[in-house]
This record gives structure tokens, C-alpha cells and sequence, in this order.
């Protein structure tokens, strides 16, 4: 009998323990630290619930934030990249289940202000979520949508 596919939700509550972790010296300026934060997929939903309507919060500052709080340098950008993706399809699961508090990840953006493409439904969803809470969007030519003025509304934690 094939097994059933885990939800979003129950892979971010998978038990998972955080680990800091000793970068190699050859790569410390590239990451931006010495130590380095693996996170739980938890921690980084719990850390997405923290940013209030009407501002805006970039994958490195979650990523400064959750080292910070943890006690590391760095935090891993592949790690909170892929976990970052995991709270936004539990957060779409729960919407879909009629949960009103979700965890608001259309709030956090690429370091440059563009959207990512990797959330559920793509760039344009990211767009209209944005839009709904009243950032302007804009996508001119070949670029990627990005947030105007997205530096005046970020999270200053």
C-alpha cells in the first residue's frame, strides 16, 4: 500500500532539532560567519507570525534574526530558503482549512524587493497578497515584480 504524502503542516512539525554549526574557514566570508544557525522549519514560522501588517521583511534579515536570537553568525541560507517555502504552503493549507491566523509569509521578500516566485502560486499570488494589505507592486519590462519603496517598510527588529 503506498504510503499517504505528508502535508506541509506535518512536514513543519516534523521533530527536527536546531543545530548552530562550525562553517569551514574557506567559507566564513562568503556566509558571513564562523558559526552557523541550521533552524527548525518552527522557528522560522514562528519568526514570520512576528511581522505586523504594513511592513515588510527581507530572507536576510530572518535569516540575521533567527542567528541573533540563537546565538550564531549566520543562519544557513539554503536551510531558511526551502523551510521559508514550507511555512507558506502550511500557511496556504491552513487558509484552505478556513484558518484566519496564518502565518503571513507574502510579508517577507528577496533582499533586492522582488517577490518570490517560489511561494504557492508564484510571483503573481505574492503579488496579490502584497497588494491586498496595500504595497505597490511593480514589474516593468523583463524584471521581476518588485515592491516600490520596499526599504521604507521593513521591520526593524
Amino acid at each position: 500500500m503506498p504510503s499517504k504524502r505528508k502535508s506541509a503542516r506535518e512536514k513543519l512539525l516534523s521533530k527536527q532539532e536546531r543545530e548552530i554549526v562550525d562553517v569551514p574557514l574557506e567559507a566564513v566570508s562568503k556566509l558571513g560567519g564562523a558559526t552557523m544557525l541550521i533552524a527548525r522549519p518552527l522557528d522560522i514560522e514562528d519568526l514570520v507570525r512576528t511581522i505586523p501588517k504594513g511592513k515588510l521583511a527581507t530572507t536576510a534579515a530572518v535569516r540575521a534574526k533567527l542567528a541573533s536570537d540563537f546565538g550564531a553568525e549566520t543562519t544557513c541560507p539554503l536551510t531558511t530558503g526551502i523551510f521559508l517555502r514550507l511555512v507558506a504552503e502550511a500557511a496556504e493549507e491552513d487558509r484552505a482549512a478556513g484558518k484566519t491566523k496564518i502565518a503571513p509569509y507574502w510579508r517577507v521578500i528577496k533582499n533586492d524587493g522582488t517577490l518570490n516566485d517560489k511561494f504557492p502560486g508564484g510571483e503573481k499570488a505574492h503579488a496579490e497578497l502584497l497588494e491586498a494589505e496595500g504595497f505597490k507592486v511593480e514589474s516593468t519590462g523583463k524584471r521581476k515584480p518588485r515592491v516600490t519603496d520596499f526599504e521604507k517598510k521593513l521591520l526593524k527588529w
